[in-house]
């Protein structure tokens, strides 16, 4: 491709809104541009880049046995009241009517479809296992969409879904899944390690994330520095030291201090630990308390996980109606509220949170005696240098960002939608899903925050747009234009682009690095004067010097190398 024929216009000013290096460097590399929030346009060098890969997706797809189909979009409502979806997603669902006044959705996700496709063509035993994927759009109404192809609205996604008899067959199932997904991103480049995680919306039994390490990432892991395994922090939970409490009879204290942890402990003079932070959360319009020690945070995403989006924290108008009290002096005992405590807290007693009253506080809580109903969840939040509750080596939490999710579904959506299959025995059982997702944008903006400098992005070869670039310096001389040409033709096996533009040098250079392409093959001075070639990787900027007869040879050998590195 010749670059004066080519769209593309690189970008010196960058929206104010771009923050992380890949939007930034994909919006100035002209790869995408933005069509509202959250939704983008791909240009020839983004689509080229994900054209690779879903290329190498489908590779490895294929290799595991899986039979690509494509999904519908637009689906009716009626599919997604059988798996009781349509409410449980909420405002991240988009939901149209057509001109019947007919409800549809604009998939998020599409395992009501492929259970209702495999309660139709799946009859007996003798048609499973199965793997079926596909690679189609996808629409969630993100409220907050930021982070260029981070957290996007419409994406690309591909996802997969597996068909067992039993779950012995869906542990076969997902262990391929989890061999593939490590071979696309080591294909794809990516510094990247797999993670225990919770289900969430998609419910079932056991998942698996696939964390990509970058300082942009919104998503933490919890790596331990001693038995070394790697958990994400919605299922992670550190060793707590078991208290030595004295048990008493209940009791309130005068606590004329500002009710926060600090004030509180600081006044009676205790630990932090002692104290029960409480906090009173709304839950489809009713109070619930959520309860843990006073040293430890809440950890939202696990919220999350208990209660689904539908919760909020009370207001202060809302603590004084159900608690007679103002926030920093509330708990609670005595209260006919739902109680829902930290798994740190069972059995412990010796106390103290606030008194339903202002400037009092309880002594010496009993959990057991003093509450009711409770029921004990994990609630905290990790912390940095945390001990692991295996070994009690200590946590680190890094920042990445999530690439891959695998899940193993069982019969959630079978069951509910009456996905069956016939027995030998003639007996009716529900078929057995695992469901598997990649979002492709995701994973190219992924790649660009681990590979790149202070000059542009740095694409390994397997998913670059281009794997050559060819300048010559003086568009103008013949002797190297005839020189560019013949060897221009020469790469039609490989692909490469040639900067023909009357540009200086320099800003050649900087559009090359901009953009990524693994070798720059530069005919200049050298190349006049000596009849020498120069070839430059972008990802260690080191030069060869070729003679004219041997730059073919010498590219190809060097673009086998490259490949190499990438090679499962």
């Amino acid at each position: 491709m010749k670059l004066t024929r080519f769209l593309f216009n690189s970008l010196k000013e960058i929206p104010k809104d771009a923050e992380i290096a890949s939007h930034k460097l994909m919006l100035r590399g002209c790869f995408i541009r933005q069509n509202a929030a959250g939704i983008y346009s791909y240009l020839p060098l983004g689509l080229m880049v994900i054209e690779n890969i879903r290329k190498i997706i489908k590779e490895e797809m294929d290799r595991i046995g899986g039979q690509e189909l494509l999904l519908p979009v637009l689906t009716p409502k009626e599919i997604w009241e059988e798996s009781g979806r349509w409410k449980d997603f909420g405002d991240e669902m988009f939901r149209v009517k057509d001109r019947k006044g007919r409800d549809f959705a604009m998939c998020p996700t599409h395992e009501e479809i492929v259970t209702d496709l495999a309660r139709r063509e799946i009859k007996s035993y003798r048609d499973l296992p199965q793997i079926w994927y596909q690679i189609q759009t996808k629409f969630r109404d993100e409220p907050r969409p930021r982070s260029g192809l981070l957290r996007v609205r419409q994406f690309e996604m591909k996802d997969s879904y597996s068909l067992d008899k039993d779950f012995e067959g869906l542990n076969i199932s997902f262990e391929k899944h989890r061999e593939a997904y490590s071979r696309i991103f080591t294909r794809c480049g990516l510094d990247f390690v797999i993670v225990e995680a919770a289900s969430g919306l998609m419910g079932g039994r056991k998942s698996q994330e696939f964390m990509a390490f970058s300082d942009a990432g919104e998503s933490n892991i919890v790596i331990c520095e001693s038995c070394n395994p790697a958990m994400n922090t919605e299922v992670a939970r550190p060793f707590i030291e078991k208290n030595d409490d004295v048990d008493g009879q209940l009791g309130e204290v005068h606590t004329p201090v500002e009710g926060s942890v600090e004030s509180v402990s600081d006044f009676l003079k205790i630990n932090k630990n002692r104290l029960l932070k409480s906090i009173l959360l709304i839950v489809k319009s009713s109070p619930v308390f959520v309860i843990l020690p006073g040293d430890r945070d809440i950890d939202e995403d696990k919220l999350i996980l208990i209660f689904g989006e539908l919760f909020r924290y009370a207001t202060d108008e809302e603590i004084e109606k159900y608690c007679n009290a103002p926030k920093g002096y509330i708990s609670p005992v005595n209260l006919d509220i739902p109680v829902y405590a930290d798994l740190s807290l069972k059995g412990r007693k010796g106390l103290i949170s606030g008194a339903n009253r202002k400037d009092f506080h309880f002594t010496n809580i009993n959990i057991d005696r003093d509450l009711k109903n409770v029921k004990y969840i994990d609630v905290i939040k990790l912390k940095e240098n945390d001990r692991c509750e295996k070994c009690k080596g200590k946590l680190h939490i890094k920042k990445t960002i999530e690439i891959g999710h695998i899940f193993q579904l069982g019969t959630k959506y079978s069951e509910s939608m009456k996905a069956e299959y016939l027995t030998q025995n003639g007996e009716r059982k529900p078929i057995v899903m695992g469901s598997y997702g990649i979002g492709l944008g995701r994973v190219a903006s992924t790649i660009v925050e681990q590979n790149n400098d202070e000059n542009g992005i740095i694409w390994p070869i397997s998913v670059a747009p281009f794997k050559l670039i060819i300048i010559p310096l003086n568009v103008k001389e013949k002797k190297i234009m005839d020189e560019v040409f013949n060897l221009y033709n020469k790469f039609s096996i490989y692909d490469a682009l040639l900067d023909d533009r009357d540009l200086t040098p320099g800003n050649k250079f900087k559009d090359a690095d901009l953009i990524g392409i693994p070798f720059k093959i530069i005919y200049g001075n050298k190349f006049l004067n000596e009849g020498k070639v120069e070839i430059a990787r972008r990802r260690d900027n080191q030069r060869f010097f070729v003679d004219k007869e041997n730059v073919f040879d010498k590219i190809n050998q060097l673009i086998i190398e490259e490949m190499e590195r990438y090679n499962v």
